[in-house]
């Protein structure tokens, strides 16, 4: 029988290299992330791989899998040892190779695999890994699969299977960016796109998608480099949105576009230079589809904009908003339970459903989605559909350390102390509090609008800040400082990535 992993291990032991190494934090609310290879080993991976086989199986799904693997140094190695443990549990394993997060769940369609595998650490810092799974298209594992996956490779109760299978498919790729030009409607209006890829996998796929649609691509960071000298390949980072908005600038562009590491997130910047966070880029999508689909529903994440409710122009098509829980698997799974038309999330994630996708996060698609209503509005550029907003101040997402191991209970102690702050009456940043909502973390509205979200990351050592104002920057600024204020009452607080 495998061995039973264990939660740490020294490197360059004769243990390390015969025992199997999973560090339990790293199964997150909705997928894996760990630090390759101090958190996990290669033997780990195949614990991790024997674990999907085996609740692939508990769950009575058709044992069909894709996979694939992003663009890093290790990624291939982590890849073929997951493989080796899901043939192993019995899974018939379909592989497409060097792969965007989006491709692996198109392949489910595609290739008519029930279940997907996607090795990838997204956004995260060179030196992490980690796995996207899903065993319902187009869902990924919430909460409860991985809850019971971190049980069977923890507990090492994993079943060996007979019936598993390897292949190779070749020229997936093809097939996928096929697919998505047949879902894009033909561009009329001339147009330059800077594509920004951050050195990452995107490079490989959305310049050549953008060009077949007959855009001017202005290609930046597009060359492969795993040690993403640049910037870390995330459009949620004002380091990747600046480099974007620099270009805009440099060669004229119409829009700036920013694929992440795996490519299923898209940043925007418009044809000024003005970095547009992704949340209102759902707000002017949603006016652009709201015209076309009245009536229609719209999910988006406790991070975004108050806009959602507010903007006259999607009351005007009587478009419903369903503010829900912030992650890829939480809003892919409320977009489908509830038909909307589309889920949009401050981090770039964006879900398209019928007619317009299948239901998955794929930051192409979302390109495709913003080149569309650009063309849909040929008298107005970016920054005029963007300037046509009701005016609010947002901040970026922030992100301060916070070690895994209490980055919930802090988070927990946090929001009793908003709630007490409520009931008693007492004021942050000099007016009361009229709402709080706690689907998620905690989000903290005063009496003029301006709200604060404090939230555990899914997937780093981190919680998560955001700060929006309807009223002023001074408002902004005010909050921040208050919500921060409350933070530093807990010491496992450390420093945040990015400020206002």
């Amino acid at each position: 029988m495998f061995p039973k992993p264990l939660p740490a291990l020294e490197p360059n032991t004769f243990a390390f290299e015969q025992l199997p190494l999973v560090k339990p934090t790293g199964f997150r609310e909705y997928d894996a992330r760990w630090l390759f290879p101090k958190e996990i080993n290669l033997m780990g991976v195949q614990a991790l791989g024997l674990g999907i086989g085996t609740l692939v199986h508990e769950l009575g799904v058709r044992p069909d899998i894709v996979t694939g693997h992003d663009f890093r140094s290790y990624s291939s190695a982590i890849k073929l040892a997951l493989i080796a443990g899901m043939q192993a549990a019995g899974l018939r394993v379909k592989d497409i190779g060097l792969a965007l997060s989006p491709m692996a769940y198109f392949g489910q369609f595609a290739l008519d695999c029930p279940c997907v595998a996607m090795v990838t650490a997204s956004h995260n810092d060179n030196g992490w890994t980690g796995v996207k799974m899903g065993a319902n298209r187009p869902m990924t594992f919430g909460p409860d699969e991985m809850g019971r996956l971190k049980e069977i490779v923890l507990g090492g109760t994993y079943q060996y299977r007979d019936g598993g299978s390897y292949e190779f498919v070749e020229g997936f790729a093809e097939t996928y960016l096929k697919d998505l030009k047949t879902r894009a409607k033909p561009i009329t209006r001339k147009l330059k796109v800077v594509a920004a890829c951050g050195n990452g996998t995107a490079g490989a796929f959305a310049p050549r998608l953008l060009e077949a649609l007959g855009v001017e691509v202005v290609p930046l960071d597009v060359e492969p480099d795993y040690t993403f000298p640049r910037y870390n390949p995330n459009p949620e980072d004002m380091e990747m949105l600046h480099a974007i908005a620099a270009k805009v600038k440099e060669t004229g562009a119409d829009v700036g576009l920013g694929f992440d590491g795996d490519g299923d997130r898209c940043g925007v910047v418009d044809n000024e230079g003005e970095e547009i966070f992704a949340d209102k880029i759902g707000v002017m999508l949603a006016r652009d589809l709201g015209k076309l689909h009245p009536g229609a529903t719209f999910v988006v994440d406790v991070k975004s904009t108050g806009l959602y409710n507010t903007d006259p122009e999607l009351q005007a098509v009587a478009v419903k908003t369903d503010y829900w829980k912030t992650g890829h698997s939480y809003i892919k799974r409320r977009v489908n339970e509830l038909g909307a038309l589309a889920g949009f999330e401050k981090s770039g994630h964006f879900f398209f459903n019928e007619p317009i996708g299948r239901g998955y996060d794929d930051g192409l698609l979302t390109a495709i989605s913003v080149i569309e209503m650009l063309d849909r509005n040929p008298d107005k550029s970016m920054a005029d559909l963007y300037r046509a907003l009701p005016k609010t101040w947002g901040s970026p997402t922030m992100s301060p350390h916070c070690d895994d191991e209490v980055k919930y209970g802090v988070v927990e102690t946090v929001t009793k102390r908003f709630r007490a702050m409520k009931e008693a009456g007492e004021a942050l940043a000099g007016q009361k509090i009229v709402d709080l909502v706690t689907v998620n973390g905690v989000r903290i509205t005063a009496e003029d609008g301006t709200w604060g979200l404090v939230r555990a990351s899914s997937n780093k050592p981190e919680l998560v800040v955001v700060i929006e104002s309807p009223v002023s920057e001074a408002r902004l600024r005010a909050m921040f400082a208050a919500v921060d204020g409350v933070l530093r009452e807990n010491a496992e607080v450390g420093a945040y990535n990015q400020t206002i």
